[in-house]
């Protein structure tokens, strides 16, 4: 059964850190990977969207002490999780959706998403995309490592069985119900482009799982 996205991620905090690390190929890399491509500059402000725990923050914290973060999560108990872990770090925390939460104008030295937009079509993401370019400073970027469709067939599959599974359950609001739809790349890369980002680039991956670089 489909689940609201908000109560998916909030019955399953129990054992998250273990299952995404341990299920998903590369992850004990990509973390890694992803907190090192953030800036290093003293104070810099990183804005995280679905931060969840925080598991690429546990990287890029040793790298970067004095970083200020802000953080975005529909799942009160994930961002609790977050906040222990960190508690002596620069954070402000944001229960909500990233699609409605303001970002404000030229904030951020980079923002940061891992494993959390592959839920959404390309028709939902440049909105956010074009709220999230201009909520970059000058010169800043969007680091994006999530799962991707290898194919464009992969994802309009995706995509049909999400209508089919709601349209079985009677579901007729707008809310997101998880469901991993995962665009291509190149759709993926289209978006941020749409969406005014300068360029994109993609910096590596791990099986279906790529890491993306767009500049604002």
């Amino acid at each position: 059964m489909l689940e609201k996205m908000s109560d998916f991620f909030e019955n399953r905090l129990n054992g998250y850190d273990e299952h995404m690390l341990s299920c998903i190929e590369g992850a004990s890399e990509f973390y890694l990977y992803t907190a090192n491509c953030l800036p290093k500059n003293e104070n810099c402000h990183i804005l995280d969207l679905g931060c969840g725990t925080g598991l690429e923050l546990e990287e890029y914290y040793l790298l970067n002490p004095s970083a200020k973060l802000t953080g975005i999560d529909l799942s009160k108990g994930m961002l609790s999780a977050l906040k222990n872990k960190f508690k002596d770090k620069n954070i402000t925390l944001v229960l909500g959706s990233y699609f409605d939460v303001p970002f404000g104008d030229m904030v951020f030295d980079a923002a940061v998403s891992v494993e959390s937009l592959h839920h959404f079509t390309k028709e939902e993401k440049i909105p956010l995309y074009t709220k999230l370019r201009k909520a970059l400073k000058k010169n800043g970027y969007f680091i994006l490592t999530d799962y991707f469709s290898l194919s464009n067939d992969e994802e309009c599959l995706h995509q049909q069985n999400l209508v089919k599974l709601k349209e079985e359950q009677g579901i007729e609001d707008d809310s997101f119900y998880h469901y991993d739809i995962p665009l291509t790349v190149e759709h993926e890369t289209e978006a941020l482009l749409e969406a005014g980002f300068s360029s994109v680039e993609v910096l590596d991956n791990w099986g279906t799982t790529f890491t993306l670089k767009a500049t604002k």
